[in-house]
């Protein structure tokens, strides 16, 4: 068994892992990040098993859908097999909304419930919690209006993401969590519960 130092550096490693294979469209290496048989990613424009993830996003990089992602600190809580590890991100989009070049900037955690699989951590849920965002014309001097009634309809943390991604032909989904509120309880909840030894990682269904 590793110990606890040995599986705090495994699943920091985990982590890069999924960002630059998934960034760097090196599908093959970024599938073994998943549980094999698992595996679930939600997003604010997907919510389904990673082997889905794997192809969508496949499909988008092929036809040029530019979204990219930054890691910062790290934190993890181990019990046994399982861990919750909370990892800061910024996820970066680009896109034109109305002919208008932008760039949308989120920051947050991905929220990952992990457990080992033959002897190697690997994803089983990942959640991220997005706290804010902001958007900005790639040319400065560019005019851009947006639309109240769009940006109202999503949360905070990812109401300008939510509004390119939407704008881009994407179904986002609203109500996912944010630095406050009760989605992010929820998930806290669940991250507890699966350390505990639940047997799921959260209900699904709901994501």
């Amino acid at each position: 068994m590793s110990t606890s130092l040995e599986d705090r550096l495994a699943l920091r490693e985990l982590v890069e892992n999924w960002a630059v294979w998934r960034d760097a469209a090196d599908w093959e290496r970024f599938a073994t990040v998943w549980h094999p048989t698992e595996g679930w990613m939600s997003a604010t424009w997907f919510q389904g098993p990673a082997a889905e993830f794997i192809d969508v996003s496949r499909a988008g990089f092929d036809s040029g859908v530019s979204i990219l992602h930054f890691l910062g600190g790290h934190s993890a809580d181990i019990n046994g097999d399982r861990a919750i590890a909370q990892t800061k991100m910024t996820i970066n989009q680009r896109a034109s909304i109305d002919g208008v070049e932008v760039d949308v900037v989120c920051t947050g955690r991905f929220y990952d419930f992990c457990g080992r699989y033959d002897g190697q951590w690997k994803v089983v849920r990942r959640q991220p919690i997005y706290e804010k965002d902001r958007l900005d014309p790639v040319d400065p001097s560019a005019r851009l209006e947006l639309d109240p009634e769009l940006l109202d309809r999503f949360p905070t943390g990812y109401r300008h993401l939510g509004y390119l991604q939407t704008k881009a032909g994407f179904t986002v989904k609203t109500g996912l969590p944010g630095l406050t509120g009760e989605a992010v309880r929820r998930l806290y909840d669940e991250g507890a519960k699966w350390l505990a030894g639940s047997a799921t990682p959260g209900n699904l269904s709901e994501e």
